[in-house]
């Protein structure tokens, strides 16, 4: 692309964290090492009895995808709605931060890299801890 008032090419955009990061394959994998951790803490496990994990899986996907900044949006309902009758506490937002962050450092992202991630999913605490 050419910048039409200099006319010299305009830089090419920087690529988003979710390309950063390896795109649709490597948040798949975080999502993978992500729930196998959680559904390893007896803590967290009574939040998923009777849930569909192949389709939770799929929305995950897409929403951190979203919040990373890949294009395709996330579609699902909404964290509040999403969230609101698992009375999910501070410790259990907690621990699920927790396992989010060891998912990612065990698929070898950076610890910046993880901070910036914390702090785009971290306001949705407000949405999600109910109890």
């Amino acid at each position: 692309m050419t910048d039409t008032t200099s006319g010299t090419p305009a830089p090419a955009p920087s690529p988003t964290l979710f390309e950063r990061l390896g795109g649709e394959d490597a948040v798949g994998a975080v999502v993978d090492l992500f729930y196998a951790r959680v559904l390893g803490d007896p803590d967290l496990l009574p939040y998923f009895t009777g849930v569909d994990l192949d389709r939770l899986k799929q929305h995950q996907r897409r929403f951190i995808g979203q919040a990373l900044g890949a294009t395709r949006p996330y579609s699902g309902r909404s964290m509040r709605k999403a969230h609101e009758h698992l009375a999910v506490t501070d410790d259990a937002f907690g621990k699920v931060v927790g396992h989010l962050a060891g998912a990612l450092t065990e698929a070898g992202v950076n610890e910046a890299t993880i901070g910036t991630i914390a702090e785009a999913l971290l306001p949705l605490k407000a949405d999600i801890v109910t109890a």
